[in-house]
C-alpha cells in the first residue's frame, strides 16, 4: 500500500514539475500520445508474440527470453497508457528492455564459458561423488 502511495505521490510531483516547465498544451499532447502508442503496442501485441515465438522455435530465444520479453511488452504497454511522466519513463524501460531481449540480448551463463580445466573433464556436472562410511554398528549391538 505504501509504495502504490509512493509511486502515486511521485507521479503527480513528475507530472506537475514536466507541466509546468513545457506548458499546459504540450502536456495534454503528451498525454494523448503515450496512450494512442501503449493502444497501438497493445493491439498489436499478437504479432509481436507471434515473432517470439518464431525466435523460440528457431532457437534464437530460451523460454525465459520468451517470457521476460512478453511480460515487459505488455506491462511497458499498460504504463504507457497510464496518464504521467514516471509511467512513461517506466514504460519506456520496459519496452527498452522487451527490444534488447528480441535482439539477441542474453547474459552468458558461467556453465557455458569454456575453461582450460574443463575440456578434458568427463561426467556430468550435476552429479555429487558421495563416500559412505559404515560404522561399526556390531560393536554397539554387543556392548
Amino acid at each position: 500500500m505504501i509504495y502504490v502511495l509512493l509511486f502515486l505521490i511521485l507521479e503527480l510531483f513528475l507530472s506537475l514539475e514536466v507541466g509546468s516547465n513545457i506548458g499546459f498544451l504540450w502536456s495534454v499532447i503528451w498525454i494523448v500520445g503515450t496512450f494512442i502508442i501503449g493502444m497501438g503496442l497493445i493491439q498489436n501485441a499478437h504479432t509481436t508474440i507471434a515473432g517470439n515465438m518464431q525466435n523460440l522455435k528457431a532457437g534464437k530465444l530460451d523460454m525465459k527470453s520468451f517470457h521476460d520479453s512478453a511480460t515487459s511488452y505488455f506491462l511497458g504497454a499498460i504504463l504507457l497508457i497510464i496518464p504521467g511522466v514516471f509511467s512513461d519513463i517506466l514504460g519506456l524501460i520496459a519496452l527498452l528492455y522487451t527490444f534488447y531481449l528480441q535482439l539477441g540480448g542474453t547474459i552468458p551463463r558461467s556453465k557455458s564459458k569454456t575453461n582450460i580445466n574443463n575440456l578434458n573433464k568427463q561426467g556430468d556436472d550435476d552429479v555429487i561423488d558421495v563416500e559412505v562410511i559404515e560404522s561399526s554398528s556390531r560393536n554397539n549391538i554387543n556392548n
